[in-house]
Order: C-alpha cells, then structure tokens, then sequence
C-alpha cells in the first residue's frame, strides 16, 4: 500500500519545496506534492514554483519571521540550483 511518505518521495521536489507549495496554497504536504509535481512538468510551471516560494519569503518577512524566511530562502537557492528553468524569461 502507498503511504503519505511513498507520495512526497515520489515528487520531483523535495520536502522543503513541498513544504512552500503547502503553505503558499494552504495545502495538505500530499496535495502540495501533487500540484507541484505536476507544475514542474508544465511550461513555466518552475517559475510559478519559484514565485510560490518567493512570495512566503516576503509573508515570512512581513511577519517578522526570520528563522522562516531563512530556511524559505535556503529552499529557494536548492530550488534555482535544481530547476535553472525557474529563472528564464522571468522578469
């Protein structure tokens, strides 16, 4: 039987990214994994990916939380690293 973990293992992000999608679309961690697996196998869906992950940085720092947009930006730097396509024709 598949499990939560087999799900999130099976995405193409990892768990911190999954984790910004949750949040960014007030998601279960199963659901965000789906959307994003499916976003960063559509056109310019890296930079959707790569906008939801920017835009809890800016939330995390309107909030005050540093400790947060820390660890959002560390995700952000894998991310660009990962999925270089994230950036191209992003203006």
């Amino acid at each position: 039987m598949i499990n939560e973990n087999d799900i999130l293992d099976f995405c193409d992000l990892t768990r911190a990214e999954i984790h910004a999608i949750a949040l960014h679309e007030h998601l279960s961690e199963v659901e965000a994994a789906e959307l994003g697996d499916y976003l960063i196998h559509i056109h310019h869906g890296a930079q959707k990916v790569q906008g939801m992950i920017c835009d809890d940085i800016r939330d995390a720092l309107h909030k005050g939380n540093l400790a947060e947009a820390r660890a959002l930006y560390k995700t952000l730097h894998e991310f660009l690293a990962t999925h270089p396509e994230a950036l191209r024709g992003n203006a």
